[in-house]
């Protein structure tokens, strides 16, 4: 088993460190928070004092960070400690650009390198259940293949460099946009009589089935497991839908590829931010599109 130095142990990398604890990995943790760092520690994390002190011995560093500017700043001071021959996993959701010049860091510190954002939410990374999206070499990817498969139940290499990343904002583009027509087809339905479970029957079972609907319908009822029915306590917040849609809109714009339709989800989720609801699940727009 690898000893895997894990930076960023929040709400997702937390329990995704847990899963490697019981997977049988030795996982040595930090984090900024000290309160993160105690309750990682609970779980059976080893406790670093510094990003220095994690990756001490460690032959697999992993990062889940908020933004892009954070995962260079960390990847900058791993590559300056690391051993050669490291492999280093981001697994955070960033912009593509920063994700290819973290592996060019990587790259010059002669360490091996994966971008390999999640979908799944703080559910899945409990459960370690996680889609992996991942951009790099073979190599790489072989490498880091078993250590991910110990935090998530889906792998898939996407491609070089970067792709990861790629695929993901992609993927959240079409969970955005879909979401948001799953809440303007309910609220018609509401306007219309029909009740919550009548449409859902239908359209669960046909033409207008999606994610959005089967697995998260937005309204209390047809699905158990949805966040509608605690009063839409994240499983994946408002503000971090929001930040994937930019960052869609980012790599679009540097693409000259056209999205209205991602683009105007953004709008609509940037609104609901602005409203004040960016700690609530992503399905709770429904209750401002029926303004």
């Amino acid at each position: 088993m690898a000893t895997i130095a894990f930076i960023g142990l929040g709400n997702m990398g937390g329990p995704m460190a847990a899963n490697l604890v019981k997977a049988g990995h030795v996982a040595k943790g930090f984090d900024l928070s000290a309160e993160i760092l105690k309750t990682a520690t609970a779980s059976g994390v080893s406790p670093a004092t510094s990003i220095k002190d994690a990756i001490a011995g460690a032959d697999t560093v992993v990062t889940m960070l908020p933004k892009g500017a954070h995962v260079l700043s960390v990847w900058g001071e791993l590559v300056s400690a690391a051993k050669a021959g490291t492999l280093l996993i981001d697994c955070s959701t960033i912009d593509v650009e920063s994700a290819r010049k973290a592996h060019e860091l990587a790259a010059g510190a002669d360490c091996l390198s994966l971008d390999a954002p999640v979908s799944g939410g703080t559910g899945g990374a409990s459960a370690g259940t996680l889609t992996f999206m991942a951009g790099g070499s073979d190599e790489a990817f072989a490498s880091a293949k078993p250590i991910l498969e110990a935090m998530g139940k889906k792998i898939v290499h996407c491609g070089g460099n970067g792709a990861g990343q790629a695929a993901k904002i992609c993927n959240n583009m079409i969970l955005g946009i879909s979401m948001i027509g799953v809440c303007e087809a309910f609220a018609l339905g509401e306007k219309l009589g029909l009740s919550h479970q009548a449409l859902f029957d239908v359209a669960s079972t046909s033409s207008g089935q999606c994610w959005s609907i089967n697995t998260y319908c937005p309204v209390p009822g047809p699905v158990p497991t949805s966040p509608a029915n605690n009063d839409y306590k994240p499983g994946f917040a408002a503000a971090l839908m929001l930040k994937d849609l930019k960052l869609a809109q980012e790599a679009a714009l540097a693409a000259g590829a056209a999205t209205p339709l991602g683009a105007e989800a953004a709008q609509l989720f940037d609104l609901f931010d602005k409203q004040g609801h960016g700690g609530r699940d992503f399905s709770a727009i429904i209750e401002m599109l029926r303004g």
